[in-house]
């Protein structure tokens, strides 16, 4: 499942992030009001598990927000707020359920695992867009109907386009979500990989599938609303064998 963790507290969000992953969660961890908002805009979460003290835009700003703007994503709010009216107004705020702080990882695992309960949906075998076609049970990919061979990692960077076909993406995220590390902003792996895919996606088909948003990073539409201008851009350095 795909968790938003807002959490100030550096040592705190990365032990909870920690904790998550050795569940098999993905975990995107924001440090910042303002970096929430621009994740709950960009993408789509199972559960946000949000501190209320968080700086530049406050938690309760957070949830009222996106309530007003009709985002369901369940809400776990972390409080030191321990007042019975402070926790029944974030509840009529529209958070799901809360944990007092300090909190055990434990109890906070197993309310994880409640709201995910009721989240849970199944998840699409294939994913289409075009005449592009992703299997997520065979790791198969074709493109009217000729299958396309990827690395382990075109693929997973692909079938995270696709996941989010329509949506833009930075090249944080990727990193964030196919690599699952956390590199120096000055690399350049994202573009390698991304030039990799357009040569076996795209290639000389019509429509250009993979776009460059400028400025952004990339969105994989077969719209024509995006510009492409660079879309043969070749990166300067190729990624070690590592990455």
């Amino acid at each position: 499942m795909r968790i938003l963790l807002a959490e100030d507290d550096v040592s705190l969000g990365n032990f909870v992030r920690k904790g998550l992953e050795a569940e098999q969660h993905q975990v995107y961890l924001s440090h910042a009001g303002d970096e929430v908002d621009f994740q709950l805009s960009t993408q789509e979460y199972d559960l946000l598990i949000l501190d209320l003290n968080l700086p530049r835009v406050d938690g309760v700003q957070i949830l009222r927000r996106m309530r007003n703007a009709s985002n369901n994503t369940p809400v776990l709010v972390l409080t030191a707020r321990s007042k019975v009216e402070d926790r029944v107004a974030l509840l009529d705020l529209g958070a799901d359920d809360y944990l007092v702080k300090p909190f055990s990882f434990s109890e906070l695992s197993a309310r994880v695992r409640a709201l995910l309960r009721r989240r849970a949906k199944p998840i699409e075998d294939t994913l289409r867009i075009a005449d592009l076609e992703l299997n997520r049970v065979d790791r198969r990919v074709t493109r009217g109907g000729k299958e396309i061979e990827l690395s382990p990692k075109e693929y997973a960077l692909l079938e995270y386009l696709m996941a989010n076909a329509g949506r833009k993406v930075t090249r944080t995220m990727i990193l964030e979500r196919v690599w699952q590390h956390s590199f120096d902003t000055g690399t350049n792996v994202v573009d390698v990989y991304i030039n990799y895919l357009r040569k076996k996606v795209d290639g000389n088909l019509e429509p250009k599938l993979i776009r460059t948003v400028r400025g952004v990073g990339y969105i994989l539409s077969d719209g024509m609303e995006f510009s492409t201008a660079d879309s043969d851009e070749s990166p300067k350095a190729a990624p070690s064998a590592a990455l």
